[in-house]
């Protein structure tokens, strides 16, 4: 079989699908790993911390694992890191004290999701394809596809088989970064990549004004994102009194529905202004969330959240390529870092807020929304 471009876009593509399973399948079970394992709600936020903490480590050092690896032994590694994680996730709770057990497993996929979304965006980049700002944000909304995957199989497999059977969808999963690794071993990666094991540029990088905003919109868009996609299930069932299926159904898998809807109409109708709309939505989405006692009101809140965040990712990176010179690798690595950064801050900002009711937790983190909205204004007159 003779592979071409098309075959690595679709691997980049099904990379944001696992990326997406690792982002999701663990707060899909936060209240069960509460009930069977004993484990606090406080140490729960460690979970969060310790998959966006080391995704953001890994993003960090991701351009020195290229240069000495090179791209496609480093694609390789990122899908078998992630593979490990999701069966040592299975097992490692059961032969070990359950947080540490939790806490090793999704390090591990953490660090190969990290290595993943640090090079994506590299590699589809540099693919010889037309209209490269609607292949990235086309690419983006498969995170969205894969989180709404996660929760439907979840949720048919939690209703079906059993949620005590959770250990043999998390090994189920391990499957899918296996079978992609394949594709990674055969799939052409073109000049721009293949030399893409440039040395960090850092000082010309970070004495650009452009990109110093690009990288506080990003923190921005991973806090805002995070902080309502990983309470999201918590959130219904604890805030709005609302059945397991009822509340991933319509409050995690509409937010991630929507939030795919989004990047789909920003691959058609991308420009600062669809971006600025968006951020104001999300400060509007947060104050439902937070205010509301009624149900559908708090699951419409966060819907509304996933067709804010939307473009947020997409529209950075498609941005920061346009007006930051000579970006290159590092440029991709060092974004993706800041938005896992915000990953850590949103979630953990709502989890420090929780004992005072998860309603104030959320409005806490609407600062980052606000801020986002903020950047939006000095980026137009920049």
């Amino acid at each position: 079989m003779k592979y071409t471009y098309k075959h690595t876009i679709a691997a980049c593509f099904i990379s944001y699908v696992i990326h997406a399973v690792i982002v999701s399948f663990a707060p899909l079970l936060f209240l069960t790993f509460h009930e069977i394992y004993g484990i606090s709600m406080h140490q729960i936020t460690y979970l969060i911390v310790a998959n966006f903490g080391v995704q953001l480590l890994t993003d960090l050092l991701a351009s020195h694992y290229t240069l000495y690896l090179g791209y496609r032994k480093s694609l390789v590694l990122g899908q078998v890191l992630c593979a490990m994680g999701f069966f040592l996730m299975a097992i490692l709770p059961e032969v070990m004290p359950p947080l540490t057990g939790l806490l090793i497993s999704i390090s591990l996929y953490a660090m190969g999701g990290g290595l993943l979304e640090a090079l994506i965006n590299a590699v589809a980049q540099g693919c010889p394809t037309k209209n490269k700002e609607k292949i990235m944000s086309l690419m983006h909304s498969c995170y969205s596809w894969g989180v709404m995957l996660t929760v439907l199989v979840s949720t048919a497999f939690f209703f079906f088989v059993g949620i005590g059977h959770w250990r043999f969808l998390a090994f189920l999963f391990g499957l899918l970064p296996l079978g992609n690794m394949f594709l990674f071993l055969h799939v052409p990666l073109y000049p721009v990549v293949e030399t893409g094991a440039d040395v960090p540029n850092y000082k010309e990088l970070f004495c650009q004004k452009n990109f110093i905003l690009m990288l506080l919109m990003m923190l921005c868009a991973g806090a805002s994102e995070q902080a309502v996609a990983q309470w999201a299930s918590a959130y219904a069932e604890m805030r709005l009194n609302v059945s397991k299926t009822m509340g991933d159904l319509w409050g995690v898998c509409g937010f991630s529905a929507l939030m795919g809807v989004a990047r789909i109409l920003y691959s058609k109708w991308s420009g600062q202004r669809i971006l600025k709309i968006s951020a104001i939505l999300c400060v509007v989405s947060y104050l439902l969330i937070g205010l509301t006692e009624n149900p559908l009101w708090g699951l419409v809140g966060c819907a509304l959240c996933g067709l804010s965040v939307g473009a947020f990712w997409p529209g950075t990176f498609s941005m920061a390529t346009i007006r930051v010179r000579n970006g290159g690798t590092t440029m991709f690595a060092l974004l993706a870092f800041a938005g896992d950064m915000g990953s850590v801050l949103g979630p953990m900002l709502v989890g420090l807020g929780i004992h005072n009711g998860m309603n104030r937790g959320v409005l806490g983190a609407i600062v980052f929304p606000m801020l986002m909205t903020i950047c939006m204004e000095k980026n137009k007159k920049a």
